[in-house]
């Protein structure tokens, strides 16, 4: 039986890995994740060395304590700090999952609780928040994608978007285009970003966060339904509605496998019980 090999692992090789990341261009957040989760495997060790036997006992640990999709970020972020560090015999295998059939109905945003939201915005005066929440929905952009509608944007109605190094084209509705065109005249913004602070920097990610929170009560949306990323799901799941076509929605939204988008036109459990009922295939009284 072959012997286990151990590898020392501390702080300085957790750095080098960040550095290595930022080199290859890889976005903040990524970067970030990345060495949260190797800082939580250096704590779990405690001073012990790595060995595939440890690393087995740390999936094990954080079955206990996280989701499936979690534990398998965190191994993989593990598993490729060891290719970088050349350390052979260390990848652990990540869980298998099987793909939801179904949504949870009580975390998606429906469309009606999007009116009541964009209604609850313009109630309040909030006229930069309701085009904020109806503009990452008419076109699915990522929250993080924001910066790029520009008043230039808007005057040729698409835009320009980088994600992770990756640029694609970004079309704008002519109904949105024009209601952001009268924004921006009020604004006195003839240039740059469209959603900007009084200071005229780009909105952070937090204080839109924390807006759309601000309108649940009103609206009568659970909070925990109002958050950017499910008006990007909102898009999704009506472009497919409509189209039916993965790959193009793959395309629109900039992922780069419609594995990822798969995800984002799961139906709820509801509407799968509606269509099972219009099959009419139950034929006795």
């Amino acid at each position: 039986m072959q012997k286990q090999k151990n590898y020392k692992f501390i702080p300085k090789q957790i750095e080098q890995y960040r550095n290595y990341l930022f080199e290859q261009e890889r976005a903040r957040n990524t970067i970030q994740k990345y060495i949260h989760d190797l800082n939580c495997l250096f704590v779990f060790l405690d001073g012990r060395p790595l060995a595939k036997s440890s690393l087995i006992e740390w999936k094990e640990h954080l079955v206990t304590i996280y989701t499936p999709s979690t534990v398998n970020s965190m191994l993989a972020a593990a598993n490729s700090f060891f290719q970088f560090m050349g350390w052979q015999g260390l990848s652990v295998r990540l869980l298998k999952i099987q793909h939801p059939l179904f949504c949870d109905e009580s975390r998606e945003l429906t469309r009606a609780e999007y009116v009541r939201l964009v209604n609850a915005a313009q109630h309040q005066g909030n006229e930069r928040l309701a085009l904020l929440l109806q503009t990452i929905c008419a076109t699915g952009i990522r929250i993080s994608e924001l910066p790029f509608i520009t008043a230039e944007a808007v005057q040729r109605g698409r835009a320009q978007v980088c994600n992770k190094g990756k640029w694609r084209t970004v079309f704008l509705p002519e109904n949105l285009c024009r209601l952001l065109k009268k924004f921006l005249k009020k604004q006195k913004n003839t240039g740059g970003s469209v959603f900007v602070t009084r200071t005229g920097k780009p909105l952070d990610r937090s204080n839109i966060w924390r807006d759309m929170k601000a309108l649940c009560e009103s609206a009568g949306v659970t909070p925990g339904k109002v958050f950017p990323h499910n008006l990007r799901h909102l898009f999704a799941r009506t472009y497919y509605s409509l189209k039916k076509d993965l790959s193009r929605l793959a395309d629109i939204l900039g992922h780069s496998s419609v594995n990822t988008t798969r995800i984002y036109t799961v139906e709820t459990g509801t509407v799968h019980a509606r269509q099972l009922n219009h099959m009419r295939l139950i034929l006795t009284t």
